[in-house]
């Protein structure tokens, strides 16, 4: 063990380099061949020469966009956050430090092929080149970027990490001998239900003839800028990069376009380990055999008032994986693959891509964690992947909770091919839709049987967007890149068709006698409502407030993973009427108390406030902001609007959903409309900091400059890195 670490401190100590003269002049000529041009919304696109110069222009941009968001993320995935934050964040470092192995990233830099190896070399001098031109920023702790840092974060999702529902909780309690409750890990997080949504539609179903595709993810804003890449190598793509990765995440290229959304599909899986203590050290049992616990050394540096502390760790692990919690007597591993060499040759390999063929072929390294993928191309073919890395396990054992670790039955057998994964090609509804949604309903009810899989593969439940996605796809008609986009911005709330239902019942009960007129008033007035979220309406208000309480009181006591959509209204039946009406006369009480009366537009609380890019947000009554129509995706709505107050706000203010929204018509030309929550840029003195803002919250979409042509045309400045004006 010692001579392994030895050899890792070596790799890492010979991956550094000094910031001489041949380095710098290195930089300048790789400068030199890239050519960044922002448009009239600030969007960069990048000319390179070679794919890699494309990578080096577009760090550079992206640093120039928002450097803290860059680094903050490479600080997260290298577990480095206690250095910046303090103690308190010494179990969630030390959680990442136990999935994603520095050490197996610096090996799989060195065992690149030689064109990653260009891309990871370009994506550090990059950023290098950026901090050496910009002697005035001050990096909170990464003052230098090293090649491998991408092969710790080779998945572009919001959930990059992928722990079973594990949380830093859980191993702090290990580490202080403590027994944890895990009834936790099968639940779902209903408050945070933000998703994302991705259709495609067929040529059967496009007055064009042409397939298309809507990319809607739905994560904390400004998480993703907008960029384009094209390269004298046949790299010509445009979309969605999450801060500090050097490919686009979710995007198009010429001829094909992808959309992830985020899957309940188990790729981790937690073991009870039987653990046993003798004079030869620490063993856990498999089949009929005693192997030894492995020990590595961490240590965890953080900060203190009085400059830096660190704490020593070992880290005990299994073949399964590392032991992430006790429960009982049972030490509790996961095996997962949080990140991969593959998984970042995949994720650049699918922006290449050309025809249908060569995109299946990508999708069979089968590294793509958290995704699901929803796809269409310029030869009219549309395809649903639920998953992509899919072990294949025992289907006698229950793979939602914990399993037995002391017998290779449970050990994964391997990983399913693409074709053995829930997918769906080219469906005769013309239509694809997938919300986070269970994928047994992507082209309607009925054309994807679920008894063709095994459980493990698609535990996710269905969900009310995913409901109003169906019903707004199938009665669309054909449609083109503007009825797209309106099928994409529908408003309406399918959560309440069964929660409003409930309430007015609950009105005719024998406490009718007791209900105040305003009650009465705020009744009528949702029952005049037609369930569609917008500014000017106070039904939105009261009935959204009013489901936020009523919500968390039907789930309480709940375990496991619930289908809403099938169990609403059980558990809606199971609620006694007075808190039904006491819930809706708290909600007006308090808005009564905040705002002088319990009238009030959902637009006059529900707002859109374009704050500076600040890890830790402040809102503000008193700043400007603009009035949002939408609501959360957890009741239905399609666009997605998460919005709460905070500690020194009485108005609510959007803080994640529609992020980066784009539209895309394939043919013999691309055709695509865009839309960024805010602007591209995280500085508050761009002129593109908020120049979006008043479009986002009003679903105006801007047109997407793809083509040369079309981009010099609409030409805010041009420039070379390093060579900039402003």
């Amino acid at each position: 063990m010692k001579k392994y670490l030895i050899l890792v401190l070596v790799c890492i100590t010979g991956s550094t380099f000094a910031q001489n003269k041949s380095t710098i002049a290195s930089w300048e000529e790789t400068a030199k061949r890239v050519n960044i041009v922002r448009d009239k919304w600030g969007i960069p696109h990048i000319f390179g020469k070679t794919d890699a110069d494309c990578v080096f222009g577009l760090l550079y941009a992206q640093c120039e966009d928002d450097f803290q968001r860059v680094e903050m993320n490479y600080i997260t995935m290298l577990g480095r956050t206690s250095e910046i934050k303090g103690e308190d964040h010494i179990y969630e470092d030390l959680l990442v430090k136990m999935v994603i192995d520095s050490a197996a990233s610096v090996n799989d830099y060195n065992r690149s092929p030689a064109w990653m190896k260009k891309l990871l070399d370009a994506f550090a001098d990059g950023v290098n080149y950026y901090l050496y031109t910009h002697p005035g920023v001050k990096p909170a702790l990464l003052k230098e970027f090293k090649a491998w840092y991408p092969l710790t974060y080779t998945d572009g999702s919001i959930s990059a990490i992928q722990t079973s529902n594990l949380t830093a909780k859980d191993i702090k309690q290990f580490y202080e001998g403590i027994s944890a409750d895990l009834s936790h890990i099968k639940n779902k997080n209903y408050e945070q239900l933000i998703g994302s949504n991705g259709f495609a539609i067929a040529p059967s179903k496009s007055s064009s003839g042409n397939a298309l595709l809507y990319i809607n993810p739905h994560v904390t804003f400004y998480f993703r800028p907008e960029v384009h890449m094209v390269s004298e190598e046949g790299l010509n793509t445009y979309g969605a990069v999450t801060w500090g990765q050097f490919f686009v995440y979710q995007g198009f290229n010429e001829h094909c376009g992808w959309m992830h959304t985020s899957s309940e599909a188990d790729v981790a899986d937690l073991y009870e380990e039987t653990i046993v203590k003798n004079n030869d050290g620490i063993f856990y049992k498999h089949d009929n055999a005693l192997k030894p616990v492995s020990i590595q050394p961490i240590e965890i540096a953080y900060k203190t008032s009085n400059g830096w502390n660190k704490k020593q760790f070992k880290i005990y692990a299994t073949h399964h994986g590392p032991v992430m919690a006790k429960d009982e007597d049972k030490w509790i591993t996961m095996q997962s693959n949080n990140r991969s060499l593959n998984g970042l040759i995949q994720s650049w390999s699918r922006t290449k891509a050309k025809t249908f063929a060569e995109f299946k072929s990508i999708m069979d390294l089968r590294e793509n964690v958290s995704n699901n993928t929803v796809y269409a191309d310029d030869q009219g073919n549309i395809a649903y992947w639920h998953g992509n890395f899919m072990p294949k396990r025992d289907i006698r054992f229950d793979w939602n909770d914990k399993v037995d670790g002391s017998t290779s039955a449970t050990d994964w057998k391997g990983l399913h091919t693409v074709e053995e994964t829930v997918h769906l090609y080219n469906p005769s509804t013309g239509w694809l839709q997938n919300c986070n949604s269970n994928p047994f309903t992507a082209a309607g009810p009925g054309v994807l049987s679920r008894k063709k899989y095994p459980s493990y593969m698609a535990p996710d439940a269905e969900n009310f967007r995913g409901i109003n996605a169906v019903r707004v796809l199938s009665n669309a008609g054909k449609v083109d890149i503007n009825g797209l986009i309106k099928a994409g911005y529908d408003t309406y709330l399918s959560a309440f068709d069964i929660l409003l239902p409930s309430l007015f019942a609950s009105t005719k009960t024998t406490i009718a006698d007791n209900i105040k007129p305003d009650i009465q008033k705020a009744i009528q007035l949702l029952s005049q409502w037609d369930r569609r979220s917008a500014a000017n309406s106070v039904a939105t208000t009261i009935a959204i407030l009013w489901a936020e309480r009523v919500l968390p009181y039907l789930m309480r006591d709940k375990k496991g993973d619930i289908d809403l959509t099938l169990e609403l209204s059980r558990l809606l039946k199971e609620m006694p009427d007075n808190e039904k009406i006491n819930f809706l006369y708290e909600v007006l009480k308090k808005l009564k108390t905040d705002f002088g009366t319990w009238e009030v537009k959902w637009g006059d609380i529900n707002r859109f406030q374009r704050i500076e890019n600040k890890l830790s947000p402040y809102y503000d009554d008193a700043a400007p902001s603009i009035p949002s129509p939408f609501a959360s995706s957890m009741w239905g709505s399609l666009p997605s609007f998460n919005s709460r107050s905070f500690d020194n706000s009485k108005k609510r203010y959007g803080y994640g959903g529609n992020s980066f929204i784009c539209a895309v018509e394939f043919g013999k030309k691309i055709k695509a409309k865009s839309l960024l929550a805010g602007g591209e840029s995280g500085d508050k003195q761009s002129n593109h900091f908020k120049d979006q803002a008043e479009m986002y919250c009003s679903g105006q979409f801007k047109d997407v400059y793809f083509y040369k042509e079309d981009i010099m045309k609409n030409m805010e400045e041009q420039y070379i890195p390093g060579k900039r004006n402003k």
